[in-house]
């Protein structure tokens, strides 16, 4: 779920930096969607053994499937209040 969350918000974060209609929907999320991006790599990384590039590979899957799904609205409310505490 971690990645899926970074994901959403990397969408959202990119959206928002181009005006994008609905991305005003959400907080601003290039900082601290970035922050949640990095810890949850990290996490990744630390807890399930993945390397860069095979969290680079899931987090592409990720954000492919909820824009081919078109969920990132349903995700959204599930994610953002993960944005508080990532490592809890």
């Amino acid at each position: 779920m971690l990645l899926r969350c970074s994901a959403a918000f990397a969408i959202v974060a990119d959206a928002q930096e181009r005006g994008a209609a609905g991305a005003s929907n959400y907080p601003a999320l290039a900082g601290p969607g970035r922050e949640f991006f990095v810890r949850a790599s990290a996490r990744g990384m630390d807890e399930v053994g993945l390397d860069r590039q095979q969290i680079a590979a899931a987090l592409t899957a990720e954000a492919r499937d909820l824009r081919d799904a078109g969920t990132l609205d349903k995700v959204m409310p599930v994610c953002l209040p993960l944005l508080v505490a990532p490592d809890d």
